[in-house]
């Protein structure tokens, strides 16, 4: 570790008719597997050069030779039930092993920029908790000094209250919300996005 700052990246493994359900009812299993490549590749581009230490989280099986380099990314599976379960454990983890400031983000974000990450970090050096809100109503980007393990349970995951349920939890605490984005989870969520259009019709 050389480092006290921890970046967790959330991934999906990009296996046919597994990833991307919701923008697959609309554009099929293929095309939406080809988005969400896409969408795994600029996550990778994004953090490789930040300069804190960073973990990829797969959901089922590392993957060796993808878009985040070994050298750069550390690799593990995630562990839990549900999506609160698995991020409390990461980052539990990652507060064990002496981190000081843990930030996540998911894998679907093509608005989100190197910019926005040390954005988040440079928050905690005065806040307790950074939220990243996402247009849906949930949140793309969660960072914090300690472990809060409140957040993650009693939540209704990947509906529109998820960042109003949190914010209550976060009532006595000093809390940064940096810019709001859109996550990549229905067609109407990409239609306006060109490079992802070109994909589509590639």
């Amino acid at each position: 570790m050389n480092c006290k700052k921890l970046l967790l990246i959330f991934t999906k493994n990009p296996e046919l008719g597994k990833c991307k359900t919701r923008l697959a009812k609309t554009i099929g299993d293929e095309a939406a597997l080809k988005i969400y490549r896409y969408l795994l590749q600029h996550t990778a581009k994004i953090t490789q050069s930040l300069s804190v230490d960073k973990r990829v989280y797969y959901s089922n099986k590392i993957l060796k030779n993808d878009n985040f380099s070994a050298e750069l990314f550390d690799k593990k599976v995630q562990q839990g039930k549900d999506l609160g379960e698995k991020m409390a454990n990461a980052f539990r983890e990652g507060f064990q092993d002496g981190y000081e400031d843990i930030v996540i983000v998911g894998s679907d974000l093509f608005e989100l920029s190197q910019t926005d990450i040390e954005e988040a970090f440079s928050a905690l050096t005065t806040s307790d908790v950074v939220l990243g809100p996402a247009k849906d109503g949930g949140y793309y980007l969660l960072g914090m000094k300690t472990f809060l393990p409140e957040l993650f349970q009693q939540k209704k995951w990947s509906t529109s209250h998820v960042l109003k349920d949190t914010l209550a939890d976060l009532q006595d605490k000093n809390v940064t919300l940096i810019s709001e984005k859109n996550d990549i989870d229905e067609y109407k969520d990409m239609e306006n996005i060109p490079v992802l259009q070109q994909l589509l019709n590639s």
